[in-house]
């Protein structure tokens, strides 16, 4: 009697922990109900809920779950976090602004950062909302071996002073070329994701020293990140040839090209260039492509992109009107006077005009579309009055400069070719913005293989929003303003982005990087 009171004390005891210790185990940081939840590498595309503990993704379940916070996603999509590779604007402002187009990372690829590690290191010390990476600037290493100057700032310098070697069209001698590697191989070394060449801002650079670039990517088994030589759709030097070029030197090093901006750099010429490419991509070549949703680039209006007796005619009789400065049309005489007197003045230059010619549209969708591309915004940096918006402004000015690209890709995106258009599936969509992006980067950095998936293990990156809502809102005459739709964004198991307001009290953005080769 006595052995069986106790025994009965004992299986009370443990039938009133067994809850206890149940939810301890279901227990999350966070937890994300009732989503429609999209992963696009294993297809998964159900209701289920998210459990998140500190920075990872620790279960996908339709069981009941409870967490520290709650986030009702009913009737919400629950996607992978998006991933831009060509994210030129690189402060606080900027990165708050793509958070709110649901970004949870953010590289600069295609230009890149020289030095490398003093870029990381003042990203650390200043925090950043979103993660953060750059390649090595190649462009910045040959400005300083050429010109025998180490870089006083990250920025590029895409003009030419009068004064100087013009290092765009100066031809390295083999002695510089050497000195030019080892500078871009410092750089790797100390992190670099990969390579940025900016070719077509330096078109009279040889042809050895890109080749030999290629060589230093292959050895190092990181991409490269590449600006075609030419904006033309008239041969000789046209973009058809350095699409040529960069599928050639490829295929004869076995470095990883990553071609930028495949809708502007093709200008109306695409129909033939994708066929190169993807003929190149099924011969084995590593190549691989992004675009953004606009017809419309943005640089500075001295560069050597603008050049040449011929140079509107071969970019397809494009106008000088065709070139805007604050959403406005430029005359024949400003665009001169700028050039010469302000050649670093950042203008827009509508190549394209999707919103009112139908064939210009079908000609940007070849790129937008194209199979295994990544969406890449080549977003910069906000302005007023020509002056950086400094990193403690929130909310950006409603008159900053910018390109809309800068605030609206990824939500233009989703609008337009999936809500709209629906040009492709929803999870298709997700692929090109958070996977996609993921994969290409994923052998030379392994971070990356955490990111870009909704996975059990994966990185808590997450957004939430509403595929019915979500929309891009800026323009060409007002680009700061913040797209719609993202109820919440998750980076590194942190919501910075809350019932869809931006809480400037966190900057959980981390380094995204290659393990420096003597930390």
């Amino acid at each position: 009697m006595k052995y069986g009171f106790i025994f009965a004390l004992m299986i009370a005891s443990l039938l009133a922990y067994a809850p206890t210790a149940n939810a301890e185990k279901n227990s999350f940081d966070l937890v994300i109900l009732n989503g429609r939840v999209v992963d696009p590498e294993t297809g998964l595309d159900a209701i289920r809920n998210v459990g998140v503990r500190g920075d990872k993704i620790a279960a996908i379940t339709k069981k009941t779950i409870v967490g520290k916070r709650t986030v009702n996603a009913e009737g919400l999509i629950v996607a992978p976090g998006f991933i831009d590779m060509h994210a030129h604007g690189q402060t606080i402002p900027s990165g708050r602004v793509q958070a709110l187009d649901g970004v949870t990372s953010a590289l600069e690829l295609e230009s890149g950062k020289y030095p490398i590690s003093s870029y990381y290191d003042g990203a650390a010390a200043e925090g950043r909302p979103i993660h953060y990476g750059a390649s090595v600037n190649w462009s910045r290493a040959r400005i300083s071996e050429l010109l025998n100057h180490d870089p006083a700032s990250h920025n590029d310098e895409f003009a030419q002073s009068p004064d100087q070697l013009d290092w765009r069209y100066s031809v390295a001698t083999g002695e510089q070329t050497a000195a030019i590697l080892a500078r871009v191989q410092n750089g790797l070394d100390e992190g670099g994701i990969g390579i940025g060449v900016l070719l077509g801002y330096a078109p009279g650079s040889g042809r050895g020293e890109y080749y030999a670039l290629h060589d230093l990517a292959a050895n190092n088994d990181v991409p490269t990140f590449t600006h075609a030589r030419y904006l033309s759709n008239i041969e000789p030097d046209s973009s058809f040839e350095g699409f040529q070029e960069m599928v050639a030197v490829s295929a004869a090093t076995g470095a990883h090209m990553h071609v930028s901006h495949l809708n502007s750099i093709s200008l109306r010429n695409i129909t033939s260039i994708r066929a190169m490419i993807e003929n190149a991509q099924a011969n084995g070549v590593k190549i691989t492509v992004e675009a953004y949703p606009y017809g419309a680039g943005s640089t500075a209006i001295g560069t050597a992109l603008f050049e040449g007796e011929n140079w509107q005619a071969r970019m397809g009789d494009i106008k000088k009107s065709d070139f805007t400065l604050d959403g406005t049309p430029l005359t024949d005489a400003e665009f001169d006077r700028l050039q010469k007197e302000a050649p670093r003045t950042d203008i827009v230059v509508h190549f394209l005009h999707p919103e009112t010619n139908p064939d210009d549209r079908n000609t940007l969708s070849q790129s937008i579309l194209f199979p295994g591309g990544a969406i890449a915004s080549d977003g910069g940096n906000w302005r007023v009055d020509r002056e950086e918006v400094a990193s403690d402004v929130w909310p950006i000015p409603a008159n900053a400069e910018s390109h809309p690209r800068s605030a609206g890709t990824f939500s233009k995106f989703l609008r337009v070719y999936v809500r709209e258009n629906q040009d492709i599936s929803l999870s298709d969509a997700l692929a090109k913005l958070s996977l996609i992006p993921a994969q290409i980067l994923e052998q030379a950095v392994p971070q990356m293989r955490h990111k870009g998936r909704l996975q059990k293990g994966a990185d808590a990156d997450i957004v939430v929003f509403d595929i019915d809502t979500v929309s891009d809102r800026a323009t060409y005459e007002e680009p700061a303003q913040m797209s719609v739709g993202f109820e919440y964004v998750i980076v590194a198991g942190v919501s910075l982005i809350e019932d869809g307001v931006l809480d400037t009290t966190v900057l959980p953005g981390r380094p995204i990087r290659r393990a420096p080769a003597n930390p």
